[in-house]
């Protein structure tokens, strides 16, 4: 199946979404066939932030329409935050979303996780994960919860991490660790640039498992009704 990615929320993670569903179709000796189309990081923050599903899940409705235009049959959004209104999306799409959560319900099930900790925007993190029924979902506590959230969206703009931005995020891990979570969640889509190096505890990019799940759709091994 031709897919489309809503990208750019941010740069990073659509690099690594790019990157996975390449490899994943190169390794099974089948062509991707792929459309981007690039959406705007701070207006996305900007209606997270401010309690806006509606209107942006407008917004992505309008690069789905781009993406059926160009031949796709499905989409995804290549950010956990934005799928803060992926409700509202699917309502109005013209096109089937794959969600994330399917893919992450499906994959902490598989990998016998009870306990997850979680690392992204605090919409993921309040949220649970949007709600995923796998695993306990355990997030950082108090002003800690704010403070991952803000660092997070500094990164997601940037596209990149500072050494003192990696050693938060190391740090804050390792805390999820200590209070008894079997993994940490990368749950920002961007998060992977804060953990280049092995923080030394197990951590699962949440991008790296949607986008499998893509790509799987992609190479028509999973219909899409399984992640919607």
């Amino acid at each position: 199946m031709h897919v489309g990615l809503i990208g750019g929320i941010g740069p990073a993670a659509t690099l690594v979404y790019y990157d996975a569903l390449s490899r994943q179709c190169a390794a099974a000796g089948k062509r991707l066939h792929l459309t981007i189309a690039n959406a705007d990081t701070r207006e996305m923050i900007a209606n997270m932030e401010a309690g806006r599903p509606d209107l942006q899940a407008a917004i992505f409705a309008t690069y789905v329409d781009q993406l059926k235009a160009a031949g796709c049959g499905a989409v995804a959004v290549t950010s956990m935050g934005g799928h803060f209104c992926v409700k509202e999306l699917k309502a109005i799409a013209a096109l089937p979303i794959i969600s994330a959560v399917p893919a992450m319900d499906a994959c902490f099930a598989a990998r016998g996780y009870r306990t997850v900790g979680v690392m992204g925007t605090r919409a993921v993190m309040r949220s649970g994960i949007y709600g995923v029924q796998a695993a306990e979902v355990m997030v950082p506590e108090g002003e800690a919860l704010d403070e991952v959230h803000a660092q997070y969206l500094s990164i997601a703009v940037a596209a990149s991490a500072t050494p003192e931005q990696c050693a938060f995020f190391k740090a804050a891990g390792q805390r999820l660790i200590d209070r008894g979570a079997d993994v940490v969640i990368l749950g920002g889509t961007d998060l992977s640039v804060a953990f280049r190096d092995d923080p030394g505890y197990p951590i699962l990019d949440s991008a790296l498992v949607h986008a499998e799940a893509v790509g799987r759709v992609a190479m028509d091994e999973m219909g899409v009704e399984a992640f919607v």
